[in-house]
């Protein structure tokens, strides 16, 4: 019962000033440390001293995008709380104990100033007398004990709550599936170069990496750039796991539905994921006439996904283009955030950057310019978690919206307007000892019984009134 007393929406305790002061101190070192970084960088590339610089970035960028993840999910946290979009009752988290927007800003402050540093460490290796292979170690490494730290402490609830929820995605076709689940699932559909990045990190230093001669730069061996290409297998495989994940988990709803739509329609549509990794392995890693026709299956599965893609994020997901939408013109009839020209932009937003992969594309098959793929990935990554941080917001506002969708997290069930009376009886009514019975019996006992309340009319109430309460009681920990 105490779980049912949820504070209003809008009445948000407020960050103690200590975390507001760690919020503006992390992010301001951090703003620092960046401009910092870019200008050492950019001197030692014009003076032509780092001469193997795109192993470090392919290390560091999933870093990068990682605390840009978590910052801009605090812009998100900030805004549904603005909006009235109720994210803490759709993902079932704790109404009393859940991270606010200060509370993910510290987060990726804090990370961002030891990413920055790390970089530093490596540009001055020769001066830290630090090996520069040991620089990103020890930064991921404090990623992933910051993770599973035990301790309670540094958000220990909401850590083991992350965890909890990354296992359910890897697991997905063994349990139901939950709102929380596929949102993440999708995150990680953003977050792919991420993935990518981890997985050539592990196999550059297990394989490329020449650790005798590491002490004032990356020593790579000879023929090392097999991480970086398809050739082995596993980066096709890494890059289509996310995609797997939703696909598994909409077969799974499908399972516990059966309803076609709009389940399988969306396990088809991340298989073309699998189709354009497949097209994309095969035209990166054969040079022989068959290149041209894996080339143009590629591109043709890009543009399938591309498009099935959009038309779901902007129909499906968002609940754009409703027919009855009066005056929100091409939107629908009920809209959260006060401004049209948000719908409008975002809509733009997402039909462009679901597109930018032609850019790449394009360049690389026209062009010859010297590692024009690393270039635009390093750009492009960033847009796409961009784009997911556009996307999150109008998802869960249409989630909010559709009170009735068959995944939502629903704890309250309000049957009629309360004046204060109400509320107090009812809180002195949840309160008695005798409100909770107790679960006996068998492990699968359940029965069905029906209670009368009777109790008398309040201040807007004149006479006694009877509420029949049909209660089901069974002892599964669900």
């Amino acid at each position: 019962m105490k779980r049912l007393r949820v504070p209003p929406l809008g009445a948000a305790q407020p960050a103690p000033a200590w975390t507001t002061f760690r919020v503006g101190l992390y992010c301001g070192v951090f703003v620092a440390l960046v401009v910092t970084v870019i200008i050492t960088g950019v001197v030692k590339l014009v003076q032509g001293r780092e001469e193997n610089v795109w192993p470090l970035i392919r290390i560091y960028r999933g870093g990068f995008l990682l605390i840009e993840f978590l910052f801009l999910l605090g812009i998100n946290t900030y805004g549904w709380r603005q909006a009235g979009v109720n994210h803490v009752l759709i993902f079932e988290l704790n109404p009393r104990n859940n991270l606010s927007h200060q509370h993910l800003f510290e987060i990726a402050g804090f990370l961002g100033v030891l990413w920055c540093v790390s970089i530093l460490s490596c540009l001055f290796a020769k001066y830290t007398m630090i090996p520069i292979h040991v620089n990103p170690l020890a930064l991921y490494g404090f990623f992933f004990l910051f993770l599973i730290n035990p301790f309670k402490t540094c958000y220990y609830k909401s850590r083991f709550w992350l965890l909890k929820l990354l296992f359910r995605v890897v697991t997905a076709p063994f349990h139901r599936v939950g709102f929380a689940d596929f949102w993440l699932a999708d995150q990680l559909n953003s977050l792919v170069v991420l993935l990518m990045d981890l997985e050539y990190m592990i196999c550059f230093y297990s394989m490329e990496l020449n650790w005798t001669k590491s002490e004032g730069k990356l020593s790579v061996k000879d023929g090392g750039q097999i991480c970086h290409s398809y050739s082995y297998g596993v980066r096709a495989v890494i890059q289509c796991l996310p995609a797997w994940f939703r696909f598994v988990q909409c077969l799974r709803r499908y399972r516990d539905t059966k309803r076609t739509f709009p389940h399988l329609v969306n396990a088809g549509k991340y298989s073309t994921t699998f189709f354009v990794v497949i097209f994309s392995a095969l035209y990166a890693t054969h040079q022989s006439h068959e290149r041209q026709v894996f080339l143009y299956m590629m591109i043709a599965f890009r543009i399938v996904n591309s498009c099935y893609t959009l038309l779901w994020d902007l129909k499906m997901d968002w609940g754009l283009f409703d027919r009855h939408a009066g005056e929100n013109t091409l939107l629908r009839e009920e809209i959260v955030y006060p401004q049209k020209a948000y719908y409008y932009c975002a809509i733009i937003e997402d039909i462009i950057l679901r597109f930018a992969w032609t850019i790449p594309l394009s360049l690389g098959v026209v062009t010859d310019i010297p590692h024009i793929s690393d270039i635009l990935s390093t750009v492009l990554a960033p847009l796409e978690v961009f784009r997911r941080f556009v996307w999150n917001f109008f998802r869960l506002e249409n989630e909010h919206l559709n009170n009735c969708g068959e995944f939502r997290a629903v704890r309250d069930i309000s049957v009629a307007p309360l004046n204060a009376d109400d509320q107090t009886l009812l809180e002195q009514m949840m309160d008695q000892e005798d409100g909770v019975r107790n679960r006996m019996g068998k492990k699968n006992w359940k029965r069905s019984y029906s209670m009368s309340l009777r109790r008398p009319r309040l201040s807007s109430q004149s006479k006694f009134r009877d509420t029949k309460v049909l209660i089901e009681d069974t002892d599964d920990d669900t």
